[in-house]
């Protein structure tokens, strides 16, 4: 009977290691085809986003070839001049963003410092405050409160004179940005006028009035006066935001000003 259940014992060892291989082997090409299936999905995706890439070079190549014709049969003299207009434009525009952004100040905190430093240090260490604080509000405080000797309505009047000092600065160079608003399509309707006397004068030349004689002189006069406008509608969205920046900070000025009398009322009446 021990050679019996011997015998089993070993035939059923090797029925159990014969189907484990059995099953090695088929789950091996399962597992390589799905590696396959994996590596085919991921070159796919791979060459979809190469040829996304290469449609839109290609889509940038044809534009910019596209914008230089324009610029070309639009003129170069009156086409060049106009978007001159845009690049100091825009770089004015830029300029006066950067620094009305810089100018922009903590008000709250502002009166709260300034407080707080005639009530423990006197006008000093307030002074010291407005000085060690960048801004046109700061700039205000100062040349108010270095005025404080003179009297609480001498500091008023220094407050607001030097207000309009201030928004002088804020207002900088906005002139100049009108002037391009108003030259870019001035000088777009006067490429109209010249493409419009070339068509003219190729009809005179010719002495017949055909779509082909004039098409050239129209096209000139059409793309001019385009970019023009386009120029023009740019910066004047600058211009206008520029403007409510602007309007942004006098209102706050012209609110700590009033606080800051206030507070300088308050300490004068406490100190007397």
């Amino acid at each position: 009977m021990k050679k019996v259940f011997a015998t089993l014992t070993v035939l059923a060892m090797l029925s159990f290691g014969s189907v484990a291989v059995m099953a090695q082997e088929e789950a091996a090409p399962a597992a390589e085809t799905t590696e396959q299936v994996v590596e085919e999905e991921v070159a796919a995706e791979v060459a979809e986003v190469a040829a996304e890439e290469v449609a839109e070079e290609g889509g940038l190549v044809a534009l910019h070839k596209a914008l230089k014709t324009k610029f070309i049969e639009g003129g170069a003299g009156f086409m060049a001049a106009t978007l001159l207009c845009l690049v100091f434009g825009l770089a004015l525009c830029i300029e006066r963003i950067i620094y009305l952004s810089l100018a922009k100040t903590n008000t709250k905190k502002l009166l709260a410092n300034v407080e707080a430093a005639l009530n423990n240090g006197g006008m000093e260490k307030a002074l010291d405050v407005c000085r060690n604080t960048r801004g046109p509000v700061a700039s205000i405080f100062y040349q108010g409160l270095s005025r404080y000797d003179e009297g609480v309505e001498v500091v008023e009047k220094t407050v607001a004179s030097y207000g309009g000092v201030q928004l002088g600065l804020l207002e900088k160079n906005l002139s100049w940005i009108t002037l391009f608003i108003a030259i870019a399509p001035s000088m777009g309707f006067m490429g109209t006028i010249i493409g419009m006397i070339q068509a003219f004068d190729k009809i005179q030349q010719v002495g017949d009035m055909s779509a082909t004689v004039v098409a050239g002189g129209i096209k000139v006069a059409l793309l001019t006066t385009l970019v023009g406008l386009i120029i023009a509608i740019i910066l004047q969205v600058f211009y206008n935001y520029i403007l409510s920046l602007v309007e942004g900070l006098v209102n706050e000025m012209e609110d700590a000003s009033i606080s800051l009398l206030d507070i300088v009322v308050r300490f004068d009446a406490a100190k007397k």
